[in-house]
């Protein structure tokens, strides 16, 4: 018998949300004032569900290791958000999203969440207006929509190239306005440890301190985890250096399954590597695939500046070979036709690592057309140009003065360079229809869980899932797990020792701390001769070379012994500095590095047995004959849960995955 459980409504898929949603169990008003929720992690995901959860009347803390809410990894995203309106009248539909993401996602996402996620996308857009958020808007008053990758319609909202801060504001705000009417208690600098479970439930987490070095407990009647993804554990990538796996991989060590930890998503438009002094890598928006053509020399290892080289010499090499689609392919699709041709010795800039993102033959359109509209008879190229740069740099201006900061080139004058890096993780904590993981009353949310994206995300759509969840999911499925807990307190009010009457003082938080706490001691102690980042860094190399774009058994294999001995090293010859009482960043980013050790070991393993290959996971050994992901639906339809058993070892479960409203067949955009 399987140990997974969907809890998938019965129905046609068009009726599973909305009728589940009018009849499942909710709490009374004043049963709710009694119960307290923890959400770790304040961005989209997060600040969404708490204050939507605050506004209903329950007991909210939430919990961020950064100084402020708005800090959250959430204001990175920069093109836009995903929503089926039609505005454009150009075919869109709730179903037409649905089957563009299970395709996007090349069939490994499960239905139901999927379909769900494209219900609720109007509503989001409905929200994010009321609150304030500035979103662009045609000259008519009308929201603007952009195109992004593995779509044929426009359904894009954006606010310039800064959607996720905006849409990060409002719902900020939101729960800015719960924290002053009392009902949600923030914890900024606080980093979640451990989740605390009593018989298997979730009754809490311990938490540190990292301005004080303080370790805290704290009880809940449930915990949601909205701490992001697991991309830095490859070092370099467009993830903020902050941003770590350690609650999502402490609630797996706990009973939590990790659902597909090898589907990473490498997005294909980020400013190139540059040395081996960089900590990070920064993103040229999706959404500049819009007006930008991609294209290499036809001539291997030409040295020429690119403006020397005339259109007949140049190879839009995804327009060839993607002709339905062209350069708005979804990223794992252009990721990879970026590394063939450099592989194949046609990339560009120093490094030959590159290819060229080019603005020039629609900022000529746009010239044009504004030219036309001011009634500008015979206008000059430079006159065409001029009024085409205006129009560009009023949708995309601040990535474009980002780029030119970051490389001190103008990409109003000259391409962009640009080459794919780690960018998002499909893989989480498996979650079922409710959002809840494995280990009852811990919930997943945003990009923590895997539900919605399958094998590759596509573009706008993080956003779209982070407020999905938040806003307008778990405000009900929550309400499924809380009666209960309701009649449970009822039925214990008069016992002594009942949970609610001991919260964190039960036996099981003290546990918890000590452990922890001796955890902390255990790095400070070792007092190697290396530092946490060079670990770090060379976890990274392992992972992007053998685990990155493109996978192999042989690679994968080594990688799993590699990992093995980089972390028994670490736990014999890493140098942790300071101390445990005070703010220690080092101290911090030992926890986050140990947790990536382990994780990238089952990355590794979960590549390995998956043997196909599927969205972002590229298995070399299996490719079609002109180089496109081969899938095995007969032996891989399934997601794969893992559960933890020990160092080093895990055990599969499975998921099997049913399409039964989208027919599966080969991803195909040309």
């Amino acid at each position: 018998m399987s140990k997974l459980d969907s809890k998938i409504p019965e129905g046609a898929i068009d009726q599973k949300w909305s009728k589940y949603r009018s009849t499942v169990h909710l709490v009374n008003p004043a049963n709710k004032r009694s119960l307290e929720v923890l959400v770790v992690g304040s961005g989209l995901a997060g600040a969404s569900a708490a204050s939507a959860l605050a506004e209903m009347g329950y007991k909210v803390k939430v919990f961020c290791f950064q100084d402020s809410p708005r800090r959250a990894h959430s204001i990175a995203a920069q093109g836009g958000i995903n929503a089926a309106k039609n505005y454009q009248n150009d075919g869109d539909s709730t179903y037409r999203l649905f089957y563009d993401t299970i395709k996007g996602g090349d069939y490994r996402a499960r239905e139901a969440n999927v379909h769900r996620l494209a219900e609720v996308s109007s509503n989001i857009i409905d929200q994010c207006v009321a609150q304030g958020v500035p979103l662009a808007r045609e000259y008519g008053g009308l929201l603007s929509n952009r195109s992004f990758g593995g779509t044929q319609v426009q359904r894009t909202f954006y606010a310039a190239g800064q959607t996720g801060q905006q849409l990060l504001l409002g719902a900020y705000s939101a729960l800015q306005r719960q924290v002053g009417m009392g009902a949600v208690e923030l914890c900024a600098r606080h980093e979640m440890l451990d989740v605390v479970t009593i018989d298997g439930v979730t009754r809490g987490i311990i938490a540190r301190n990292l301005i004080t070095g303080e370790m805290e407990k704290h009880f809940g009647h449930a915990v949601l985890l909205c701490t992001g993804g697991y991309g830095n554990v490859f070092y370099l990538s467009t993830n903020a250096m902050g941003s770590n796996v350690t609650a999502a991989w402490k609630a797996h060590k706990k009973g939590a399954f990790f659902g597909n930890p090898c589907y990473t998503q490498i997005h294909p438009t980020c400013i190139p590597v540059s040395g081996d002094h960089q900590s990070k890598l920064t993103l040229m928006s999706e959404s500049l695939r819009n007006d930008g053509r991609i294209w290499v020399p036809k001539k291997k290892d030409d040295n020429r500046k690119p403006t020397d080289i005339p259109e007949e010499e140049r190879d839009y090499y995804l327009e060839r070979r993607y002709p339905a689609f062209g350069n708005l392919v979804p990223r794992d699709v252009a990721s990879r036709g970026a590394k063939e041709r450099c592989d194949a010795g046609y990339g560009v800039g120093n490094s030959k690592m590159a290819v060229y993102l080019d603005f020039a033959f629609n900022t000529a359109r746009y010239g044009r057309t504004e030219a036309t509209k001011r009634n500008i008879h015979n206008p000059s190229h430079e006159e065409i140009m001029r009024l085409g740069k205006e129009v560009v740099k009023e949708k995309y201006g601040n990535l474009f003065d980002m780029y030119q900061q970051i490389t001190g080139e103008n990409p109003y004058e000259v391409p962009m360079r640009i080459y794919p890096a780690v960018h998002y993780t499909m893989g989480g904590l498996w979650v079922d229809y409710n959002l809840m993981t494995t280990v009852k009353g811990l919930y997943a949310l945003g990009e923590a869980n895997f539900s919605d994206h399958g094998a590759n995300r596509l573009g706008a759509s993080a956003l779209m899932q982070g407020l999905a969840d938040g806003y307008f999911v778990i405000p009900y499925t929550l309400g499924v797990y809380l009666s209960e807990e309701v009649s449970r307190m009822s039925a214990e009010k008069d016992k002594a020792d009942s949970i609610d009457k001991l919260k964190t003082k039960h036996p099981a938080f003290d546990a918890a701390l000590k452990e922890q706490t001796a955890l902390i001691n255990k790095f400070l102690n070792i007092k190697g001769t290396k530092s946490v980042e060079s670990f770090h860094k060379r976890l990274g190399l392992i992972m992007w070379n053998k685990c990155g774009m493109a996978r192999n058994k042989q690679g994968l294999t080594e990688a799993i012994a590699e990992i093995q001995a980089l972390r028994k090293e670490f736990w014999s010859d890493v140098r942790v500095l300071g101390s445990a009482d005070e703010f220690n960043p080092d101290l911090e980013k030992a926890g986050r590095v140990a947790d990536f050790l382990e994780l990238g070991e089952l990355m590794c393993k979960d590549a390995l047995h998956r043997e196909e290959s599927c969205g972002g996971h590229f298995r070399e050994e299996h490719q079609t004959e002109d180089g496109e992901a081969k899938r095995d639906d007969v032996n891989f339809a399934y997601v794969a849960a893992w559960e933890f058993k020990g160092e080093s070892n895990w055990e599969l479960n499975k998921e099997e995955l049913k399409y039964e409203n989208i027919k599966i067949a080969q991803r195909s955009y040309k």
